[in-house]
């Protein structure tokens, strides 16, 4: 359960009002009136608590569970405790994070703007309606916010950088030469808007070649902390609507990222490649410079791509990365092989 001294709660909410929001139906609907006043796991949920049941490797604990009410699909409501009341619902994991994001909701934005004094903002920097900024920030010349923005402490935004509404900056955060959408969350240590990794190679050195270009983000984005994401040399670096971005990414420059794609943990995205909407790219995953990730790919993790993924073409694996059924019977037939034939007995 939540530490009351981190998270704020409200409610309690009856089982009709949780059902509204999720979108779900009662199994029972003489249970309409019933409270619940918190959510749980199923393993520690008591009577007053909400819980969730959406993979079958816990049908166990959901047959065990002491929840009063559990979200759930049509097909395992069966094997409710007599006690706790189905919320059936065909995605009973988004209809539990609807009814959590009730009993826990964002933290309200200002209704004034508030200033820390440690802040320093320059003069020419223009700040929307109910902006928050944190101590130590640093705000440059020609900075637009938008309203109800939140600047969390020691974050830094260079010149003529445009932030949107609604928007989160997290702490420590250094943002240049980039225009953010609307209702983005950027965790804290996030880097973004700084010179690409691109230099001419001569006998005599390197030479490094002008980053020219800019980071653009869209509205409803997430960037998870100490996100790196590379301004374009030329071309804008761009990052789609909707998409969620985990820790540690890193995201080269030129490149274009389409909407609602879902990029895990300590992925590496090299310059100038392209990955179309809706594509899941797993931890640790690799994706070459200059290749194109067809929309609805998904990419397992510690997978490296080295070569274009045509749009549809479904889930691919390994390092070089190839279709996951194929990559499969690679490795069964290298298991047969690293096992060897077995010795007849004399």
């Amino acid at each position: 359960m939540a530490d009351q001294r981190f998270f704020k709660k409200t409610g309690p909410f009856t089982l009709r009002e949780l059902a509204g929001i999720a979108g779900a139906s009662l199994a029972d609907g003489a249970a309409a009136a019933k409270l619940c006043e918190d959510v749980a796991p199923l393993d520690q949920a008591q009577e007053i608590h909400v819980s969730f049941l959406d993979n079958k490797k816990y049908l166990d604990q959901f047959k065990m569970t002491a929840a009063g009410a559990c979200f759930v699909r049509p097909e395992l409501v069966q094997y409710a405790p007599e006690k706790t009341v189905c919320l059936v619902a065909e995605n009973p994991y988004k209809a539990y994070a609807l009814a959590a994001q009730k009993f826990y909701p964002e933290e309200s934005s200002a209704t004034a703007e508030q200033i820390a004094p440690t802040a320093v903002i320059d003069e020419s920097a223009s700040l929307g309606k109910a902006c928050v900024v944190g101590p130590g920030a640093v705000i440059g010349p020609h900075v637009k916010i938008g309203k109800n923005t939140r600047i969390q402490p020691g974050v830094v935004i260079e010149e003529a950088v445009e932030i949107g509404d609604d928007c989160i900056i997290g702490s420590n955060a250094v943002l240049s030469h980039c225009l953010i959408g609307s209702r983005v969350h950027i965790y804290p240590g996030v880097c973004i808007g700084q010179r690409g990794f691109g230099f001419a190679i001569d006998p005599g050195g390197f030479v490094s070649v002008p980053q020219l270009g800019r980071v653009v983000v869209e509205d409803d984005v997430e960037i998870g902390a100490n996100a790196t994401i590379d301004r374009g040399a030329g071309p804008d670096t761009v990052i789609g609507s909707g998409t969620r971005i985990d820790n540690l990414v890193q995201i080269g420059h030129n490149v274009k990222i389409g909407s609602n794609c879902v990029i895990v943990s300590q992925t590496g995205i090299s310059g100038s490649s392209e990955i179309g909407d809706f594509v899941m790219l797993g931890g640790q995953s690799g994706i070459a410079g200059h290749l194109k990730i067809g929309s609805g790919a998904r990419i397992a993790a510690q997978s490296g791509i080295m070569r274009d993924i045509e749009p549809g073409s479904g889930d691919y694996m390994g390092s070089p990365a190839v279709p996951m059924r194929q990559f499969m019977k690679q490795v069964a037939v290298l298991s047969k092989l690293a096992g060897g034939k077995k010795k007849s007995k004399k």
